[in-house]
């Protein structure tokens, strides 16, 4: 493969932003026993451990392996691989929690091999190459806030309630609920050139909004304690059929990790509930249920990221460090919790994969999932942007979702 010096400039910028984000997940699992780091407590949530050491597969298949580089250990493509059928066999998701070796201090060996590999790499790689080590570090920060939202899952399944780590102080003050309108038209969604996004926030389209308005804050914890008090989950008329039969089949009551004596649990562990904070861990057949009661709506993909372009999406509470994540009042359009919207995740006119395995990323996910707008407390600063498509199926919610309504003019 040929060789050629990228601009210093380049290639320090990019190995800062990728020491920064390699640091960050270590960071993030300092605290963590080899055991905290192995249990899988459902088939949605994988081990810490098995976080650290993907992302690093990840690195050492799509970037190393291509300037020759023999892998750490050859074992580790079958343990580490998540869904990429073009690189073979691979364990069975529900069966990560199972892997009680390659022990996390050796995991954090074969980050380290890997990292060096990448700083001795990074001068000569190719603009291909570059973008290769772009996307890890996307990708990375992808698994940084899967991290948080799989240990707070495996911390809840203690009868124990251990402490992830200590929060900040909490807000208290929620602004009130208010409507901003938009007249409608003609808008340019999807990702422009010029700076990273991936496949699917790709190409840039025009799109017909109609008349409509959203409202200036997500939903709340004391909005939500109203629907519950209004029998908003015994209410069949206010469902998707598909949603009554999950709220019945599963019992669901109210958010995942509330309790009924007003606390929920929580990174920082079980704390009183903040009313003046967004709901949080809520499906999207909660969240569309909820829009029906409210006499209201979710917000159509197009028409919440048309309102998003105007706004800083490095605003709200995002991540910065390690530190216990526990959704805050916003009135911003990012950060606490993502958004959920009721649009499909679909392909934006004109899209296309990238070639090869690493055009799996995305793509063929697009098949039963709802697209989710913003960031959340978990999310790291600098990952979102408006055109950002976060996406889960309806009935997920051990991620850090919420809602925002929005209703027609």
């Amino acid at each position: 493969m040929a060789t050629r010096c990228n601009p210093r400039s380049v290639t320090d910028e990019l190995a800062a932003r990728f020491h920064a984000t390699r640091q960050l997940t270590l960071d993030l699992a300092a605290s963590l026993s080899d055991a905290d780091a192995t249990i899988q407590p459902n088939p949605d949530a994988s081990p810490a451990k098995w976080h650290l050491a993907h992302v690093t597969w990840f690195l050492e298949t799509f970037i190393l392996r291509d300037l020759g580089q023999s892998p750490f250990d050859e074992r580790f493509a079958f343990l580490f691989n998540s869904y990429y059928e073009g690189e073979g066999e691979r364990l069975a998701r529900d069966r990560r929690g199972m892997i009680s070796r390659p022990t996390l201090d050796a995991i954090r060996d074969w980050r380290t091999h890997v990292d060096d590999a990448i700083d001795r790499a990074l001068p000569t790689l190719s603009p291909d190459g570059l973008a290769l080590v772009e996307l890890g570090i996307q990708h990375e920060q992808q698994h940084q806030e899967l991290f948080l939202t799989d240990i707070l899952a495996t911390f809840a399944a203690n009868p124990l309630e251990p402490i992830y780590a200590k929060a900040p102080p909490a807000l208290t003050t929620a602004t009130d609920l208010s409507w901003t309108s938009h007249p409608g038209g003609i808008a340019l969604i999807g990702a422009g050139e010029g700076r990273f996004a991936f496949d699917c926030e790709q190409p840039r389209h025009q799109t017909l909004l109609h008349p409509h308005a959203l409202a200036t804050r997500p939903v709340t914890n004391a909005d939500w304690d109203e629907f519950i008090a209004d029998r908003g989950y015994s209410s069949p008329t206010l469902w998707l059929s598909e949603g009554w039969d999950w709220v019945r089949r599963q019992g669901i009551a109210a958010p995942l990790y509330w309790h009924e004596d007003g606390t929920a649990f929580t990174l920082a562990g079980r704390i009183e509930r903040n009313p003046a904070a967004p709901v949080a861990h809520i499906s999207f057949y909660e969240a569309d249920a909820f829009a029906h009661w409210a006499s209201a709506r979710l917000p159509r993909e197009e028409e919440w990221e048309a309102a998003a372009h105007a706004a800083d999406p490095t605003e709200g509470q995002q991540l910065d460090q390690a530190i216990a994540t526990v959704p805050a009042p916003k009135s911003t359009l990012f950060g606490s919790v993502w958004e959920w919207t009721g649009s499909a995740f679909l392909a934006h006119p004109g899209f296309a994969p990238a070639s090869g395995t690493v055009g799996e990323y995305n793509g063929k996910f697009m098949s039963g999932q709802f697209v989710l707008k913003g960031a959340s407390c978990a999310t790291p600063r600098g990952h979102s942007r408006a055109s950002y498509r976060n996406f889960f199926p309806p009935a997920a919610r051990w991620q850090f979702t919420g809602a925002r309504l929005a209703r027609d003019l």
